[in-house]
């Protein structure tokens, strides 16, 4: 593979694992409270789906952005009722959303299926760093939510591990009756960083559509990546930095498919599609093999009822 074509490839897995990064990032800020959400492919379809539909009529991507959010966090608004509220069994709730959510983009979505968007993301180089050998058309030749996708991660890490409301979010995710012991409000602090979540699950949707693709495809547009973010999730340890190189990894598996086969790799095509999923796959094994938790959340998954600790 020659120079050019290495440097390109590294760029577009870049672009391919940022709605990663966002949407793994909710999943983290979801799970660090103590919800499973396997709702995220759901939210970011419908994210996408909004963020298409409202940038498609306005031809503004910030406003696409705001649609894809605000769809992401009213889905997580339904998972938080029944998982926190009505106690319900998480496993079926976040299932429940993600076909709820991607029968509902299939229907606000049909009337523009196959539409070319016109608001897109454009590119936002960084002077000087854009020239760069390697590095600055990999990193800063970029766009504006690549670079707060760094931003969103950094300050999760700062938040979780260095403010009072981090910790308090810690608490609730592992210990649930203690954190209610010590005055925090638990229902409301799942509640915030549920729907939290699914917003910047929304933002990795819409950003699907805003700059991944150029026009709705429902069965096409995410393509199971809400379930390979999910998995980055444990494969960073809940860990907001490290979902950055492992969305990027994942992000190079999704792109080497095209870069392989323009080398004209003696690889059938349809192999080459799997890698994102073969990894994920390879990912999971290794971990449950070493049964490494990583640093999961102690109460994941368990609804917290005062009465009953």
């Amino acid at each position: 593979m020659n120079h050019s074509v290495l440097v390109s490839t590294l760029a577009a897995a870049v672009i391919a694992g940022t709605p990663l990064v966002w949407a793994s990032l909710g999943a983290l800020l979801n799970e660090r409270a103590g919800v499973l959400n396997l709702g995220v492919e759901g939210m970011m379809l419908l994210g996408a789906c909004t963020a298409f539909l409202a940038s498609h009529a306005t031809g503004s991507a910030v406003v696409g952005l705001l649609a894809g959010a605000l769809g992401g966090a009213g889905l997580a608004t339904v998972h938080a009722v029944s998982s926190i509220t009505l106690r319900a069994n998480q496993i079926v709730s976040g299932l429940a959303l993600t076909i709820f959510g991607s029968g509902l983009a299939r229907y606000l979505g049909k009337p523009v299926e196959g539409t070319t968007i016109t608001g897109k993301i454009g590119d936002l180089p960084v002077p000087g760093l854009r020239a760069l050998p390697v590095l600055g058309p990999v990193l800063f030749d970029q766009d504006a939510l690549v670079y707060l996708s760094w931003v969103a991660c950094a300050l999760a890490a700062f938040y979780l591990g260095r403010t009072r409301p981090g910790l308090n979010l810690r608490a609730v995710g592992d210990s649930p009756a203690t954190a209610d012991a010590m005055g925090i409000r638990v229902a409301a602090t799942r509640y915030a960083h549920t729907l939290a979540g699914g917003a910047l699950c929304g933002v990795g949707g819409a950003y699907l559509v805003l700059r991944v693709v150029s026009s709705w495809n429902q069965e096409g547009t995410t393509g199971g990546q809400g379930w390979i973010a999910l998995a980055l999730v444990v494969f960073a340890g809940w860990r907001p930095l490290l979902v950055i190189a492992g969305a990027y990894l994942f992000g190079l598996a999704l792109r080497a498919n095209f870069a392989l086969q323009g080398e004209g790799v003696a690889i059938p095509a349809e192999l080459l599609s799997m890698l994102p999923y073969l990894l994920t796959i390879v990912v999971l094994v290794v971990l449950s093999v070493t049964k490494r938790d990583g640093g999961a959340p102690q109460s994941l998954g368990r609804p917290f009822v005062r009465d009953e600790r």
